[in-house]
C-alpha cells in the first residue's frame, strides 16, 4: 500500500491490497469477520460460545456461511466483571490454536487492547490484532510488528477500555476519526507493521453517541478516500437500537441497511454476528457497484 502519497495523518492513499496472514483481499473485495466471544456476558447472545465445543462450532458455521475472518473475543465490551490479562489468554489463546489447527485456510483475528493477549494469540497463530479501543496499550502495535500480523486502529475518543460514553461532544465527529485514526496508522507504521495490513476503523458507538454513529456512517467516504482499509463493526449495535427504537434481538434491518450503506461508501471490513445475511448484502453492493459479477446471469440471455 505504498503509493508515494506518504503515511502520515492526512495522506490520501491508493486502495490496495489487503493483506492478512496468507490472504491477499484486492480492492473491491468485501471481507466478513465473523464474531466468536468466549465470554459468559457478551453483548449479544451472551453465554453462547461460552462453551468451547460451542464456539468451536460457531468457527465452522461462520466459515461455513462466508466468513474470511474469525474474530475471537475474551472480554465484553461494556462495563461488567473484571477481566484480567491471564483471564483473557486463558479464554482465548488456546482456542486460537485450536481453530488454527481445525482451520490453517482461515484469518484469525483477537479483539483485545492488551499487548500481553496480543502476543499470546499471535504465539498461538493470530493474524490480525483488532485494537477496539483505539491504542490504549501501545506496546500492541509492537506486538503486530513483531509477528507479521495485521492491526486495526480504532477512534474511541477519550474513551477508556469497557466504559460508556457520557455526553461526548466533538466540534466535528468525523475530522476527529479521522485524526484519531490516521494518526494510530501512522504509529503503527512507523512501529514496524506492514502497512498493507493495517486498518482503521470509526468504531461505532464506542466513544459516541446515537447522532455520532450515523454521522460517521453517513460520512464513511471520507475514511475510504483516506487508501486504508476501512473496519465497520456495525451488527445489532445501540445506534440502531435508538435510531430505530427495536430492542437487540430486532435490530438485524437496521444493521444491513447500514452494512449496505458503508459497502457503498467502500469499506472493506464488516464485523458481523448474522454472517450470511450480511454476506449477501455487501456482494450485491459490490456486484451494483461494478466490483464483482453476479453469480449466475442467465435472464434475457438464455
Amino acid at each position: 500500500m505504498t503509493d508515494g502519497a506518504g503515511t502520515g495523518p492526512g495522506a490520501v492513499r491508493a486502495q490496495g491490497v489487503l493483506r492478512l496472514g496468507a490472504h491477499a483481499f484486492p480492492p473491491g473485495r468485501p471481507v466478513i469477520m465473523g464474531i466468536v466471544n468466549r465470554t459468559p456476558d457478551s453483548f449479544f447472545r451472551p453465554g453462547l460460545t461460552w462453551d468451547e465445543s460451542a464456539a468451536m462450532e460457531r468457527v465452522q458455521a461462520v466459515i461455513a456461511e462466508g466468513a474470511d475472518i474469525v474474530d475471537i473475543g475474551g472480554v465484553p465490551a461494556a462495563p461488567g466483571a473484571q477481566v484480567d490479562a491471564a483471564e483473557e489468554i486463558r479464554r482465548t489463546a488456546g482456542f486460537i490454536a485450536a481453530v488454527r489447527a481445525a482451520h490453517p485456510e482461515v484469518v484469525i483475528s483477537v479483539d483485545t487492547w492488551r499487548h500481553e493477549t496480543g502476543r499470546a494469540a499471535c504465539e498461538a497463530g493470530a493474524d490480525l490484532l483488532n485494537d477496539s479501543w483505539g491504542g490504549h496499550d501501545p506496546r500492541l502495535a509492537e506486538v503486530a510488528a513483531e509477528f507479521g500480523a495485521g492491526l486495526v486502529c480504532a477512534h474511541v475518543g477519550r474513551q477508556q477500555p469497557r466504559t460508556r460514553p457520557f455526553r461526548v461532544w466533538y466540534p466535528d465527529v468525523m475530522a476527529d476519526v479521522l485524526a484519531q485514526t490516521l494518526r494510530l496508522a501512522d504509529a503503527a507504521v512507523r512501529a514496524g507493521v506492514d502497512p498493507a495490513s493495517i486498518v482503521i476503523d470509526p468504531a461505532h458507538d464506542f466513544g459516541k453517541n446515537t447522532w455520532h454513529s450515523l454521522e460517521v456512517t453517513r460520512r464513511l467516504a471520507e475514511m475510504t478516500a483516506t487508501g486504508w482499509p476501512v473496519l465497520v463493526s456495525l451488527s445489532n449495535k445501540d445506534f440502531v437500537g435508538e435510531t430505530l427504537d427495536v430492542p437487540l434481538e430486532e435490530r438485524l434491518p437496521g444493521t444491513l441497511a447500514a452494512t449496505a450503506v458503508s459497502a457503498w461508501h467502500g469499506a472493506r471490513i464488516f464485523r458481523v454476528h448474522q454472517v450470511r445475511e450480511s454476506r449477501q448484502v455487501v456482494d450485491m453492493v459490490a456486484a451494483i457497484r461494478g466490483d464483482r459479477p453476479p453469480a449466475r446471469a442467465v435472464r434475457g440471455l438464455a
